[in-house]
């Protein structure tokens, strides 16, 4: 019989040289949940205004209300959690935060292209918007030859146009059409 690794590790496999970023991701975690915390804030805020219905007696933000409460809750027990754990661990390398966005740079461009995606739809209506997306995403994920581009057109006109059918006629639930309409 072969003898495996013995080495341990109390990291998991993969992981090695993770002990080098444990700051940086807590502060990651810190910065994101205190924004997480303050955008459920807003929305429970905004969860105050809907109207109240003749049938329930709790209101229809009342359900919103409370998971949002217990998102802002879990927020900020991960902040509190972390901010204890923050002086304690090693400062990150130099260079580590363009290292990530090095890394994750499809994930950003994606996350670039839906926000454009979100501030289109209201201007250039659900069907031209999401054309533009879901193309501009397979382009930017690799879709480069022409049969590849021609590919990645009709499944944006097929998944763009055929949500909007599929929503207006079948659900009869309008999306903004912009200059379609």
């Amino acid at each position: 019989m072969s003898q495996a690794n013995t080495t341990h590790s109390p990291r998991p496999a993969g992981r090695e040289g993770a002990g080098k970023s444990d700051r940086a991701n807590a502060r990651a975690h810190i910065v994101l949940n205190a924004a997480l915390a303050m955008l459920f804030v807003g929305l429970f805020a905004q969860s105050a205004s809907l109207p109240s219905s003749m049938w329930e007696p709790l209101g229809a933000g009342s359900f919103p209300r409370l998971v949002l409460g217990a998102l802002i809750v879990i927020n900020l027990a991960i902040i509190v959690q972390e901010a204890k754990r923050y002086p304690r661990l090693a400062a990150p390398p130099r260079g580590l935060v363009r290292d990530w966005l090095w890394r994750h740079r499809l994930a950003m461009g994606v996350l670039a292209l839906f926000a454009l995606f979100s501030l289109a739809v209201p201007m250039l209506g659900f069907p031209l918007s999401a054309l533009a997306f879901l193309l501009l995403v397979q382009i930017l994920l690799g879709a480069r030859r022409p049969r590849s581009l021609i590919i990645a057109l009709v499944i944006a006109g097929v998944f763009s146009f055929g949500l909007d059918w599929l929503f207006r006629d079948v659900f009869v639930i309008s999306l903004p059409r912009g200059p379609l309409g």
